[in-house]
């Protein structure tokens, strides 16, 4: 008798033990798949300045590094960022980057500026063996992210990009030109992560431009004496970045 009670006890056990997997099984099922979303994709936005109409590359050009680019932490993460009110971020853990996002935004600005910036040549780091820029760009992307109004009722949000960035001779370090780019774009209603990508990847168009005009300006010819010009400080960062 002691017997049949424990076989009964042991298979009452593990029957139950199989009922709670059944259920987490479940539950699992009906959870949302994680959705990934890459920069990038589809023609450039209508507003973006159309690709400057030069001579294919001549001797007269540069090779210009575009460094990798200096991401603020709290955006050196998979899930895509947003802004709630002055200090508040979320994290969205359904909807993420397909890839680093650094990298990501380097490949998107290296490869638009190509077009922009003949008979200069642009290189993304980690740039090919054998070749050293006589110039590089350095980005920090202080801000990548949707904005959402503090009120969780309200679904009218936008798009905010916050970037600082330096034009360096390489040779001595010497800055040639820096600049703040900064684009708030409205229209992205809240949830709508594919929307918000798409005004983000906007963003990228604009700070592309804005590096192609200002580095333009830096390689044109500095007059007889060739000094390299001054500027000022470069602008504090808004609070909260």
């Amino acid at each position: 008798m002691r017997t049949l009670t424990r076989n009964r006890t042991i298979r009452l056990f593990f029957l139950a033990t199989l009922l709670s997997l059944t259920g987490c099984f479940s539950l699992s099922r009906q959870a949302p798949l994680p959705q990934h979303y890459v920069l990038g994709a589809g023609g450039p936005p209508e507003h973006a300045a159309p690709p400057v109409d030069r001579p294919v590359a001549d001797s007269s050009g540069h090779l210009i590094g575009l460094r990798p680019p200096r991401v603020a932490e709290y955006l050196a993460t998979p899930f895509i960022v947003v802004r709630r009110g002055a200090h508040q971020v979320e994290f969205s853990e359904y909807h993420r980057w397909g890839e680093d996002l650094g990298r990501a935004i380097n490949r998107i600005v290296a490869g638009r500026m190509a077009s922009r910036t003949p008979p200069h040549r642009v290189e993304a780091a980690p740039w090919p063996a054998g070749t050293s820029p006589e110039h590089v760009i350095q980005v920090h992307i202080l801000r990548f992210e949707g904005v959402a109004p503090e009120s969780p009722g309200n679904a009218e949000g936008e798009a905010h990009l916050l970037a600082t960035w330096e034009i360096l001779r390489l040779l001595d370090g010497s800055l040639l030109a820096r600049g703040t780019t900064e684009v708030r774009e409205g229209g992205w209603t809240v949830g709508d992560f594919d929307g918000l990508v798409r005004l983000l990847d906007a963003g990228l168009e604009i700070l592309t431009e804005d590096l192609a005009l200002s580095l333009e300006g830096a390689l044109a010819p500095l007059g007889s004496s060739g000094a390299t010009p001054s500027f000022p400080p470069a602008p504090s960062p808004p609070p909260g970045t």
